[in-house]
């Protein structure tokens, strides 16, 4: 139906041009302007924004070295998943249709899941209870990443990887009483690698999934 519309416009166009086209053959020609060539977009330059969204981890507390450090058992296994939000500052630069760049980012997050310990999974004195629970949070990571992409105008499809750092906060509680009876924390060093595609919505602004 649009390919119909559009060649009716035209067609009226030219019926209506025809005739002054008659009246004005005793004027001088002039050459028509070259058409208007579509903006190429140019990924090419310093950037910064803001991200959010989700994560997910899956944590397990593989030994646990009570009593002087003394192997005692496996503590069990836990999803941990949350919201995550922050920011990202990088350089880009375009050869081509090619788009290579580097990028940090660091984000708060709020990754957290529990399990029951399966060392004193019941209580002692009701044995109806859990009597002690792990509980893992990941409230904060960092990525430092090379991309390379490939650009068609305004879309940009990349890959990226590098490295990652995470903090992550391990507690053992009561889970009846919500009572803390130990808890640490370390900062923990990977890898990461990942994709993704972006849209230029207009000059100088874009969103990424």
């Amino acid at each position: 139906m649009k390919k119909i519309l559009l060649g009716a416009i035209g067609l009226v166009a030219l019926g209506i041009a025809a005739p002054a086209s008659a009246a004005d053959l005793g004027r001088p020609y002039t050459k028509a302007p070259p058409p208007m060539m579509a903006a190429i977009y140019d990924w090419s330059g310093f950037y910064i924004g803001l991200n959010g969204g989700g994560g997910w981890s899956h944590k397990c507390w593989d030994q646990n070295t009570g009593l002087g450090g003394i192997f005692l058992a496996a503590e069990g296994c836990h999803d941990a998943s949350g919201g995550v939000a922050g920011g990202q500052i990088g350089y880009r630069w375009q050869s081509g249709a090619w788009v290579f760049g580097v990028e940090a980012q660091g984000d708060w997050a709020n990754l957290t899941g529990s399990n029951i310990s399966l060392i004193a999974p019941f209580n002692p004195n009701l044995l109806v209870l859990p009597a002690t629970a792990n509980r893992s949070r990941i409230d904060g990571f960092g990525l430092f990443t090379g991309q390379v992409g490939y650009a068609w105008n305004s879309v940009l499809w990349y890959v990226k990887g590098g490295a990652a750092v995470v903090a992550d906060k391990y507690t053992g509680f009561f889970p009846v009483s919500g009572l803390t009876f130990d808890r640490t924390s370390e900062t923990r060093w990977g890898g990461v690698v990942g994709t993704g595609l972006e849209f230029a919505f207009a000059p100088n602004w874009s969103m990424a999934v």
